[in-house]
Order: structure tokens, then C-alpha cells, then sequence
């Protein structure tokens, strides 16, 4: 990753924005800045603060736990120590910088800190600036290096569904099979979930974040899995219903239904389309079908370094889609008391229309 590159150009947006530098919290954006992979337990406890200025050196702030890693992984960055915390350590550091205004990431600082830095600053007479987006604006295009780790993500997750799915009578409930999952997915190389893995039996299907329980996995019964793997960094995402045995006519009838929702979606996605033309391609067909009011979320959502993220294609999404974005697409169908099906494949943004990064067909026998 060319991370000076990336760096040289949101020092380009901080002097038009006429600031010193920018205080990077967000850990996706930092990453995408620098390489930095410090694990954060919570907005509340970072492993790390990337410093930015307009001009000159970046600095990564960050404590002992992680001083080993910083260095190895951000050689050509400052890395600085703080013992007795950041705020401390940026009331020393951003005057001998000569730093009089900071921009911060209001959309990922809690309150309570914003406030005590607001305080201490404001000693050394530095002007604290909210920012929004500066960052995520240059994460949602991906060059064709990301394109690649995403695509070995997606490949990497299919091989893990694959391997569950010839197995899934070994696995008697929902966790058993949510468990089996995740687990392949570590043995396989992935460094971690990208999210808490979905799976939802029978009726259970009619809930699209559903917790994986106690429920088991019947024969003849519908089953929702949704599940996704981070590999070097990047995430995946995908969706797949099927029923472990023979499906009923209702099954059969609705699972075509999405299918066909999620190919018409799939269709419009391409450079210069807004993200509320593609959810309408998609959302079309099942209101057409009668069951408009069972599709209750958006088509899909941007995937990168964080596993949703811009664009957003809903019906509140204006904005044109551009070459090098990559979003799912997902439609369903939620009958409280029957169940649901969902269908979810990942899709670079092209300027003639786009590309399926998935290739697993397994789940389309039905």
C-alpha cells in the first residue's frame, strides 16, 4: 500500500481546510493512513492516535502495550509514547509542532474526551475543529490492490461456507453451526469475523440480525447464514438461505423471488447510478410480488476495511455510485411466525456495470 500517497493527499484537504493537522481515532482510518493494526477494546480505549499535519512528519501516538507493534508496522512514521496519557501528551507535543488549530473526528470521539481535550488545549491556545468524513471520502474507492485483498476475502469466506455446508448435518443448532463457522474461518488464515456470524433456523429467519441460539437446525426447515471474515485487513460479507433436506412450495416460490430481486439489483449497479435507483431495481420485484412490506432494510452498503461503510444503496441515498466502489446486495423477504430469506453478493462498482466477486453457487439449487 502506497500509504505516503494517501497521506500527501488528506494533507492536501487539511491546508485547503486551512488546519495544522488532524487527530485520526477512528481505527479503520488510521489503518488505511499508515498500516497501523493496534486493536482498540472500544471508542473508549484506543490503542493508538495517528497525528497528521499539513505539512511534515505524521506521529503515532500510542502507550507501551502497542510501541513494538507501531514500530514495526509504521517505520517511516514518528512514533511517540504517552505514559501518562494522550491529552498529556498533546499538550506537549502540538505546541513544539507549532499546531494552533487541530481538526478531530467528532463522528468518533466520545463527548467526554472531546470536551477535556476542548480544556486542555485551550491552554496552549489551540482551536479544536470537528470534522466528518475527511477520511472515509478517500476510503470509498478502492484502487485495484484493495480490490484484490477483498476479492481473496470473499474467496477465502466462500471456501469457509463450503466446507460447513457439506458438513451441516454435524452440526445439530444454530450456535453449533455459528461456532463451526467462525472457527473454520481461523483454521483457514482469517484473522478474525468481520461481524458476529448470523444464523437463523425456521421462524428465527424473520429476524436479519438474529442471534444464533439454542434453536435446531430441522430437516426440511429453512436456514439463514450470514457471515463474513477479515483477511489482511479487508472484509467480506455474504448471505446465504438454504433448507437441509426438500423445500416446501412456499420456500421455493420466495427464494426465486429474492433471487430475482437481487439480480435486477445486481443490474443496476454501475458508475453513475444513485444508490436509491439501485435499492428501486430490487425493491420493485418483491413489492410487485406482494411483499413489499416484508423488505424493511436497504439493498446493500459499502465493504472495505470496515464491514459497512459508504455508499449506502437505500432509498435515502442520492448519491452516484463511482468506479471502484464495492457494495453488497441483498434483498429479503421477513414473515414474522414463517421465517426469512436473505441473498447477499459483493460487487465492484464498474463504469459499464460491475463485477460479482463471488462465485459460489451452491445455495442457487433450490
Amino acid at each position: 500500500m502506497n500509504y505516503q500517497k494517501r497521506i500527501k493527499k488528506l494533507q492536501g484537504k487539511l491546508r485547503r481546510k486551512k488546519v495544522d493537522a488532524l487527530l485520526v481515532s477512528k481505527p479503520e482510518n488510521r489503518q488505511y493512513l499508515c498500516g497501523y493494526r493496534g486493536g482498540d477494546h472500544g471508542i473508549n480505549e484506543t490503542s493508538g492516535l495517528l497525528l497528521v499535519p499539513a505539512k511534515g512528519k505524521v506521529h503515532l501516538l500510542t502507550d507501551f502495550r502497542f510501541k513494538l507493534q507501531a514500530e514495526q508496522e509504521v517505520p517511516w512514521a514518528e512514533t511517540v509514547i504517552y505514559p501518562k496519557g494522550a491529552l498529556k501528551l498533546l499538550g506537549r507535543l502540538l505546541p513544539d509542532l507549532a499546531v494552533t488549530s487541530l481538526a478531530f473526528e467528532s463522528h468518533y470521539t466520545l463527548h467526554s474526551f472531546a470536551e477535556r481535550m476542548t480544556a486542555t488545549l485551550a491552554k496552549k491556545r489551540i482551536k479544536l475543529v470537528p470534522t466528518d468524513g475527511l477520511v472515509e471520502a478517500m476510503r470509498v474507492i478502492k484502487d485495484e490492490e484493495e480490490i484484490a485483498l477483498i476479492r481473496s476475502a470473499v474467496r477465502l469466506n466462500e471456501e469457509v461456507f463450503t466446507e460447513i455446508h457439506s458438513t451441516l448435518a454435524d452440526y445439530p443448532t444454530e450456535i453449533d453451526v455459528a461456532l463451526a463457522i467462525e472457527t473454520t474461518m481461523r483454521r483457514k488464515g482469517a484473522e478474525r469475523p468481520s461481524f458476529d456470524t448470523i444464523v437463523a433456523s425456521g421462524a428465527n429467519g424473520a429476524l436479519p440480525h438474529a442471534v444464533p441460539g439454542s434453536s435446531r437446525v430441522k430437516k426440511n426447515g429453512s436456514l439463514t447464514i450470514d457471515m463474513g471474515l477479515i483477511l489482511d485487513g479487508y472484509c467480506s460479507d455474504m448471505t446465504r438461505n438454504l433448507v437441509a433436506g426438500k423445500p416446501s412450495k412456499r420456500y421455493r416460490k420466495l427464494h426465486r423471488l429474492v433471487r430475482k430481486a437481487q439480480l435486477a439489483g445486481a443490474a443496476a449497479v454501475r458508475a453513475g447510478v444513485r444508490g436509491c435507483d439501485a435499492d428501486k431495481a430490487a425493491r420493485d420485484i418483491i413489492a410487485d410480488a406482494g411483499y413489499g412490506d416484508y423488505f424493511g432494510h436497504s439493498l446493500g452498503h459499502g465493504v472495505g476495511l470496515a464491514v459497512h461503510e459508504e455508499p449506502r444503496l437505500s432509498s435515502r441515498s442520492k448519491k452516484k455510485l463511482k468506479a471502484g466502489m464495492i457494495v453488497t446486495v441483498e434483498p429479503g423477504i421477513y414473515i414474522p411466525g414463517w421465517g426469512g430469506i436473505r441473498l447477499e453478493n459483493m460487487y465492484v462498482v464498474r463504469e459499464d456495470g460491475c463485477e460479482n466477486l463471488n462465485s459460489d453457487s451452491t445455495w442457487l439449487d433450490i
